[in-house]
């Protein structure tokens, strides 16, 4: 999807970098492959971008401009109707297993706005510093999450999981990184990508993690899953 909106957009000055977060660089492959993208597609393993830019999900993105100033801070980035997902609303839930039916049943309600995300990049694309979605670095600030001690403990901790993990010890990875759920959460990245080394169909319930993507869900609310992105 990004990939047609480049070919628009690009010509007009600007360019689309995409950033997968996964431990495992190999993990990403199939995707960055699958997408036969003109535009870059990089791989942060140590999830750097998290970090910098406050990034908790997939999609996120923030906006640069040609100074290289941030005009929109991290918040969800939808380019479109995500015809894998949108495949689940027509299936009949009761064909499937019962956990598999529930999963299916709440990722319905994940409630998206990719076409009003895609009409304000547009507006951005043709008025530059004067489109009203580009905003002004106090706002930017304003709109920026602050970093608590939790969340930057929670990174440290995560760190050291991937560090053990790619030193090829991930028993001991596990505990950094349920450490860094308990602290942090709100980031799913975090939990997606622990949790996909135990169960990656699922991200369902193991004896590695006291969570899982259907349990956090739930409680959260799948319609919050998503916080709403402000124009």
């Amino acid at each position: 999807m990004w990939q047609a909106h480049r070919e628009r957009w690009y010509p007009k000055g600007l360019e689309i970098v995409a950033v997968a977060l996964d431990v495992d660089p190999e993990q990403a492959r199939p995707s960055i492959v699958d997408a036969h993208a003109d535009y870059p597609c990089l791989v942060d393993s140590a999830h750097v971008t998290d970090e910098l830019f406050g990034f908790v999900n997939v999609p996120n993105a923030v906006w640069i401009d040609e100074q290289g100033v941030i005009v929109r801070p991290s918040e969800p980035a939808h380019p479109g109707r995500n015809p894998f997902t949108d495949s689940f609303r027509s299936i009949d839930l009761d064909t499937l297993p019962p956990d598999v039916a529930d999963v299916l049943r709440e990722a319905r309600k994940i409630r998206t706005d990719p076409d009003q995300y895609v009409a304000m990049i547009e507006d951005w694309v043709e008025r530059g510093a004067d489109s009203p979605y580009a905003h002004s670095p106090d706002e930017v600030v304003r709109r920026s999450r602050p970093r608590p001690r939790d969340e930057a403990t929670a990174a440290a901790e995560f760190e050291l999981g991937q560090h053990l993990h790619r030193a090829g010890n991930h028993p001991a990875a596990i505990p950094h990184w349920r450490n860094a759920h308990r602290l942090f959460p709100d980031n799913w990245t975090y939990k997606r990508q622990a949790w996909n080394f135990e169960d990656p169909m699922r991200q369902g319930r193991t004896d590695a993690y006291d969570s899982s993507w259907y349990e956090d869900i739930k409680t959260i609310g799948a319609e919050n899953y998503y916080p709403e992105v402000i124009p």
